[in-house]
């Protein structure tokens, strides 16, 4: 069905968000593509029953764990990867065996649209459905019975999303977002550390959950890094981004406007260009900004860089202590011991060392959040585990049947406390 629809699927993601053609097919359909295949390929031995030790108490018997689908799952989509993210974890959902409903985000509306007709056109509905539609549509979705919900979006309508859920007890995967930490050391490599964190930035527009959304710089290195980074958004979109066609569009008005407030606060030193007609935001990195500024308060999610600076790696650990756990955290450094303190220290739903974006492209990693940054994972087998229940079984013969077990107890509690410690 994507293959088909692979020029369709294009076009709608350019009509929503403006996406490059080459940035669309990488990280909305063969992301996918690549999904699909894995589960293929394994699904059959994800599924089937494993058999674990017994305890002798037990004898004689078999236990095993049967992974089981929840059953009717709903699958809530954001719009700024609307393809990938709804389809995504709907590729785990069906490999588990569960029906689902999917709900596209309405805010990419031509990408909705699509899906609905994709799915409508190749599926019986009475295992997979789309619901079209915007907040009163997923309000009655949320008060309908599921067996397990999967949304993607902001962390305020997580809130929202697991409490719904909480009235039905309905388990939740919620992959939401946050201020990602990128923090740059002395030693690092930085031109290769400005093309990964531009990239990794300026990618859909800065609109991804995971993208860098500031930058704390060593002092000693921060003007050279700057200077790097704006030599780097040159090379990859020229003199003027707004010309370039690997650059995207905000989503809509609504987050053009937000997006083009916060960027009056500290030094633009890089882009700092908006035009409204277009939503368009050039990539702008924002100089002298403090943590107590509007754009260091709540997630970017758009091409805009705050960088700031440090002096030492302790004292930046120890403020990033202190604030909600991301979604990513990056570091670049080429000290082994600093990166695992690093990794040690700083709580995350996920982590790269020397990169961005890496630690979401391998299917054997889990890909989730951890407090305000999400709840589960899933990616691989992660998303056929996360849409399954494994039930604990247990296989016993009828051959044989200890009477201690049963009233009235004759064992001595001495006799029985020497006896437990060895059958189990």
């Amino acid at each position: 069905m994507i293959v088909r629809r692979e020029r369709d699927i294009l076009d709608a993601l350019r009509r929503d968000l403006g996406k490059p053609e080459t940035e669309a097919y990488v990280s909305e359909l063969a992301v996918v593509l690549h999904e699909i295949d894995w589960a293929l390929t394994r699904v059959r031995s994800w599924a089937r029953p494993r058999r674990v030790r017994t305890p002798v108490i037990l004898f004689p018997a078999t236990s095993w764990i049967y992974p089981q689908p929840y059953g009717s799952v709903l699958i809530i989509g954001p719009f700024n990867y609307p393809f990938q993210l709804a389809v995504l974890p709907l590729v785990g959902a069906l490999a588990a065996g569960n029906c689902a409903v999917v709900k596209p985000s309405e805010v990419a509306p031509h990408t909705a649209r699509l899906i609905s007709e994709m799915i409508g056109a190749s599926f019986d509905p009475a295992y997979l459905a789309v619901v079209e539609g915007g907040v009163e549509e997923t309000q009655v979705l949320l008060a309908d019975r599921f067996d397990y919900i999967l949304f993607t979006g902001s962390s305020k309508v997580g809130r929202i999303v697991m409490a719904a859920a909480a009235t039905h007890l309905t388990p939740v995967t919620l992959e939401l977002g946050g201020k990602n930490p990128c923090i740059v050391d002395a030693d690092a490599d930085l031109d290769k550390a400005a093309r990964r964190i531009a990239w990794g930035k300026f990618i859909n527009a800065g609109q991804t959950c995971i993208a860098p959304d500031f930058v704390l710089a060593h002092r000693s290195i921060k003007p050279a890094l700057v200077q790097r980074l704006s030599a780097t958004i040159d090379a990859f979109f020229g003199a003027d981004p707004m010309a370039s066609a690997d650059f995207g569009r905000i989503i809509n008005d609504k987050h053009f406007a937000r997006l083009a407030s916060l960027m009056h606060e500290g030094d633009v030193v890089i882009g700092g260009r908006a035009v409204a007609e277009q939503r368009y935001i050039a990539p702008t990195v924002i100089d002298n900004v403090s943590w107590n500024h509007p754009v260091m308060q709540e997630e970017i999610f758009g091409p805009i860089l705050p960088v700031l600076d440090f002096d030492t790696l302790e004292e930046t650990i120890e403020v990033l202590e202190g604030q909600p756990k991301p979604l990513a955290v990056y570091y670049f450094s080429s000290n082994r011991a600093r990166q695992d303190e690093v990794l040690r220290r700083l709580r995350s739903g996920g982590a790269c060392i020397n990169d961005t974006f890496a630690q979401m492209l391998n299917p054997r990693l889990p890909f989730g959040g951890v407090g305000d940054s999400g709840l589960g994972a899933y990616h691989g087998k992660t998303s056929f585990d996360t849409f399954s229940h494994f039930k604990s079984v247990v296989k016993r013969s009828t051959w044989a049947d200890p009477g201690f077990k049963y009233p009235p107890y004759k064992t001595p509690l001495s006799s029985l406390r020497r006896i437990t410690r060895l059958i189990y």
